[in-house]
């Protein structure tokens, strides 16, 4: 489904709305390719130098192909999620991920404090979550896997590919990889965002920006917090990034520090205790271009973690966790009769940790990997093949992750596309060592793996109707799992077998109007569950069954824009909930207002057992921009 070309303000809604369920041609990786929709080239003495990032008008995807390419050329199920129309309204990056259906977060602290991500029945440790392209998935637990140290006033998409990535993304890409992007400036904007709300909820962020000659940068801030709709669900979030781009006659050079820093009260989260939870983190990553079609990259991770079960008493038991990682990779394309890419790349990666409960342990892995697109000039089919190698820390274990896309243009409005490959994960250092009193790891656990498919069609009715129907299979071994055999027992962790997952999806955009987008997106999952065999299941048996969001925005007036989202959610095994929630912005001017509605329908809801949502909240406050 391609972006429409409109004036004002519905030109942007179209492109937002065309993003969702296109896939995207051949396969990728997208570290320090991130930078590829806006890529600079060696000055030759101009006239006047140029900005270090050029601005682009089309939607290219980085996720999931070897190179950039536009939004529907590709045979990979991938989603784009436009960050910027929607900074002003929403409080967070997770909240703009809730709009698609093939997303399911599985949140326990408002604020974006603590949440997991499940994509088609995979658990929450089986997504890969990137920032630009390097990894943000913690060695400790994947609890911190959506840790970001960036706010969201510094990203400008976030894309989801869902099915097996770990072909060009490596560990823990079993059932899909979401990637948050950022984006050079191409103005010298600055903005201070001021709002309050319901249970004492404050949230503040800054943005400022520039260019000059052949460099942009651009730092951010923002911070939100509350004391919390019941006892012990207080929150207090603050992130910061700077981030600059530099061109030169070597290439692109792009360098990103960030930090976040979290508390929240914890309380029901990890079982039937009063917890409390303090996480911090420091990222940092340079990319360089070396030339036109290599590219090197390098990114450090350091994640503390202190979390104390009784707050009001912290003698009683407490942990203190920290873990760093580290990446590098180096990226070559070859172009291949004139319209086809041959890629190839090598990493290498390691983490450590240092904890009190988990000991101290460490480390590293090293792989190669190749993939070809094969894109004839017409365009009208697309396939991609590719195969990695991972070779782990002292040789004693090598794992080998195939990949095979195709896609067939029957006419211009109708696509056909299908995917299949192999993703793997090992076990955090949580699965492996941790012992608390409701929970013990297994030093024995194996990696686990699985097989998954996904096949469909796009269709573009017409101007104002677009289709997105298909489906997906996926078959698990190993998979990981805490289980125990009543209420009274600990949660150990287990490798399960026979786990198997397939279901429907679809989503239907329609423009009634020149101002107006609707939208209805639907994700059905259905799994085998005789691993259990009469066990209980911690995590793994968390999906949702059915999962339906619907969405209305409109123009209202000149530049006020109105949108209401419904979202009907059934877990395994669960009652089905709705959620309501509405948002109002005028985002243009120098003085821009908002108002934020969530749970309208102040439904009592767990996304996780036994961890009640918040209900009914309204916050409001506005934005001072200056420039753009």
């Amino acid at each position: 489904m391609n972006g429409r070309q409109r004036t004002g303000k519905i030109e942007e809604m179209s492109k937002y709305f065309s993003g969702f369920r296109n896939s995207v041609s051949a396969a990728l990786f997208a570290v320090a390719l991130q930078m590829a929709p806006a890529q600079a080239k060696p000055a030759q003495k101009p006239a006047a130098p140029k900005p270090a990032v050029q601005p682009r008008t089309d939607t290219l995807v980085v996720l999931g192909s070897a190179t950039p390419v536009p939004l529907a050329e590709s045979p990979r199920p991938v989603t784009v999620l436009p960050v910027k129309p929607l900074r002003l309204v929403e409080q967070t990056p997770l909240d703009i991920l809730r709009q698609d259906s093939g997303v399911f977060l599985e949140q326990r602290g408002a604020g974006g404090a603590q949440s997991d991500i499940v994509l088609q029945g995979g658990s929450f440790e089986q997504t890969l979550v990137l920032l630009d392209g390097f990894r943000i998935n913690d060695a400790q637990t994947a609890h911190h896997n959506l840790d970001l140290p960036v706010p969201m006033e510094a990203m400008s998409s976030i894309q989801v590919l869902e099915g097996a990535g770990s072909t060009l993304h490596g560990l823990d890409a079993l059932s899909g990889v979401v990637d948050f992007l950022t984006a050079a400036p191409q103005a010298n904007p600055l903005r201070v965002r001021l709002g309050e709300g319901s249970f004492q909820g404050n949230e503040e962020s800054l943005m400022a920006g520039g260019m000059h000659g052949k460099f942009s940068g651009r730092v951010t801030a923002d911070r939100n917090f509350s004391t919390g709709f019941m006892a012990d669900r207080d929150y207090r979030n603050q992130d910061a990034s700077a981030e600059g781009w530099a061109a030169s006659s070597l290439g692109l050079t792009d360098v990103l520090l960030a930090g976040s820093d979290r508390k929240f009260g914890a309380n029901q989260f990890y079982g039937n205790f009063p917890s409390w939870e303090h996480t911090k983190e420091l990222f940092g990553g340079i990319r360089q271009e070396l030339g036109s079609h290599t590219n090197a990259a390098f990114a450090f991770r350091r994640h503390t973690d202190e979390f104390v079960l009784f707050r009001n008493d912290p003698a009683i038991y407490e942990n203190n966790h920290i873990d760093g990682s580290w990446q590098a990779l180096l990226r070559n394309t070859v172009t291949v009769a004139k319209t086809s890419v041959l890629l190839m790349g090598l990493e290498a990666d390691g983490d450590s940790i240092r904890s009190n409960n988990l000991g101290i342990h460490a480390r590293n892995r090293g792989a190669g990997y190749i993939d070809l697109d094969l894109r004839p000039a017409a365009h009208r089919w697309n396939l991609s093949a590719g195969a990695r190698e991972e070779i782990f820390s002292g040789g004693a274990m090598a794992v080998f992750s195939p990949e095979l896309a195709g896609s067939l243009r029957l006419n211009h409005g109708i696509k056909l596309r299908a995917s299949g490959g192999y993703g793997f994960r090992i076990p955090t250092y949580t699965d492996l060592y941790y012992s608390d009193p409701a929970t013990v790891g297994n030093p024995n656990l194996l990696p686990e793996s699985a097989w998954s498919g996904n096949a469909g069609m796009d269709w573009n009715a017409s101007r104002k109707v677009m289709l997105s129907v298909g489906g997906f299979y996926s078959q698990q071994h190993d998979t990981i799992d805490y289980v125990r055999a009543n209420p009274t027992d600990k949660w150990h962790a287990t490798n399960l077998q026979g786990l198997r997952f397939t279901g429907p999806e679809a989503t239907l955009t329609w423009l009634p109007t020149s101002t107006q987008s609707v939208r209805v997106s639907y994700t059905g999952l259905q799994g085998a569950q005789g691993a259990l065999h009469g066990l209980q299941s911690e995590y793994v048996f968390n999906y949702p069954v059915t999962n339906i969001q619907t969405e209305w925005s409109a123009l209202v007036g000149r530049w006020f824009t109105m949108t209401n989202t419904v979202q009907i959610a059934q877990r395994y095994q669960q009652t089905p909930y709705p959620v309501w929630n509405a948002m109002f912005g005028h985002d243009r001017g120098r003085l821009r207002p908002y108002l934020r509605l969530t749970n309208l329908s102040n439904t009592g809801y767990q996304e996780i057992t036994g961890v009640n949502m918040p209900p009914r909240e309204i916050m409001g406050g506005f934005a001072i921009q200056l420039g753009d």
